[in-house]
């Protein structure tokens, strides 16, 4: 857990600079940002409304997925609904229905929208969260005031504005704290109704359009603050991914293989990286980006051996398997034995999409170069590799 949440901070930390932590903490409104290149695609930042409007605390929040807040009453097709659109890498707004850490369930309205780099890649997704108010109720004797208020002849003569929420516990805190439409009235103790979870709740034009100004603000505060670093985001993609970019879904899925691999693509010159594992990165010293784009060859030096390169060059030209023992060195330039199986992994269609090379650090002392077999726990990582690949392809291809 250590060594991810030093990822989290890092995921963070590159992309924008030191000071926009305090202007996201500035802001009002409940909202997180995930990082899909980190495995389980975890919150990397929660807003102080996020955490107000949940009931958790920070240290309770980072690192966990969004599906934390869900619950036995969370609509399943909402939840692929917001699958699907991270597979596409696209925004979606939707009404979810969420629980707090205490158990209670509210609905809201859930807008969450990528954010790109300016080579196309995604390396955020922002979630917005607006509670929402249920519509109103006609009551016997009401009629409609302004702003679309239900008026209400109360005992003594007057008006009083009746409305109901989706949670019992926002309507309470609506009426306590009215808004400027509500301010004009005076909202008496009503005696509010149980949660009605069991039926969808539709957000209003109004809500709507809070969550999408809320997140329109928010990305306008990250491209400032990602400027002062010259790592320019956009909540829209300003040209074509590179090639050899992963979509969302491949990498989401690849992050759930726990060894140490990197993924190379074959048809771009030089057969860069363009996925490496988490574990990876713990192994060499390297952070992501210091490594997307690079040939493999970066971890070399002065000691490895060239006939042992060579016979990973011809595995590669001939689009076979090869398992070695190479010497590599780490960021700080200490060395390690890497004990390295290779395997071209093939799309849907059965051509080569990628070379995986799924790396052991081996502390043996054998000298033994030729004829290795590969470890088991190799095998299962090429193995998911190729299951997720394959999976990426067919849906590319069927959608």
């Amino acid at each position: 857990m250590e060594s991810q949440l030093g990822l989290i901070e890092q995921s963070f930390n590159v992309r924008y600079s030191s000071l926009v932590r305090d202007a996201l903490d500035s802001l009002p409104d409940s909202f997180t940002i995930t990082d899909p290149s980190i495995s389980g695609n975890p919150i990397v930042y929660a807003s102080a409304g996020f955490l107000k409007l949940f009931g958790y605390s920070k240290d309770e929040v980072i690192g966990r997925n969004g599906r934390a807040f869900q619950g036995p009453k969370t609509d399943r097709r909402s939840v692929l609904e917001i699958r699907e659109a991270i597979r596409e890498e696209k925004a979606i707004q939707i009404s979810l229905l969420n629980y707090r850490k205490d158990g209670t369930p509210f609905w809201m309205v859930f807008h969450m929208s990528p954010v790109f780099s300016e080579d196309g890649r995604v390396i955020h997704f922002l979630a917005v969260q607006v509670p929402i108010l249920k519509r109103q109720r006609r009551v016997s004797g009401c009629g409609e005031g302004r702003n679309g208020i239900n008026l209400c002849q109360n005992g003594a003569g007057f008006r009083e504005p009746v409305f109901r929420c989706c949670r019992r516990d926002v309507c309470l805190n609506s009426a306590s704290q009215p808004g400027p439409a509500l301010s004009q009235y005076s909202v008496p103790e009503l005696d509010y109704p149980e949660p009605e979870v069991d039926d969808p709740c539709e957000a209003s034009d109004l809500e709507k359009r809070k969550a999408t100004a809320a997140l329109n603000n928010i990305l306008s505060v990250l491209m400032n603050y990602s400027e002062l670093t010259g790592r320019l985001v956009s909540g829209k993609r300003c040209s074509p991914p590179r090639a050899g970019h992963l979509g969302a879904s491949l990498t989401l899925s690849l992050g759930r293989i726990k060894q140490s691999f990197v993924l190379t693509d074959p048809h771009i010159p030089d057969m860069p990286i363009v996925y490496a594992s988490d574990a990876f990165l713990r192994l060499t010293g390297y952070s992501r980006d210091e490594v997307l784009g690079r040939n493999c060859r970066f971890l070399s030096g002065l000691d490895t051996d060239s006939l042992t390169q060579f016979q990973i060059k011809e595995c590669i030209r001939t689009e076979q398997i090869c398992t070695v023992r190479i010497f590599n060195y780490r960021k700080d330039r200490t060395p390690f034995w890497n004990f390295l199986h290779i395997s071209p992994v093939r799309n849907a269609t059965g051509k080569v999409a990628y070379f995986v090379g799924v790396q052991i650090e081996d502390a043996g002392n054998t000298q033994e170069k030729h004829g290795l077999r590969p470890d088991r726990s190799q095998f299962g990582t090429v193995a998911a590799v190729r299951v997720a690949v394959r999976g990426s392809s067919m849906s590319a291809s069927s959608s």
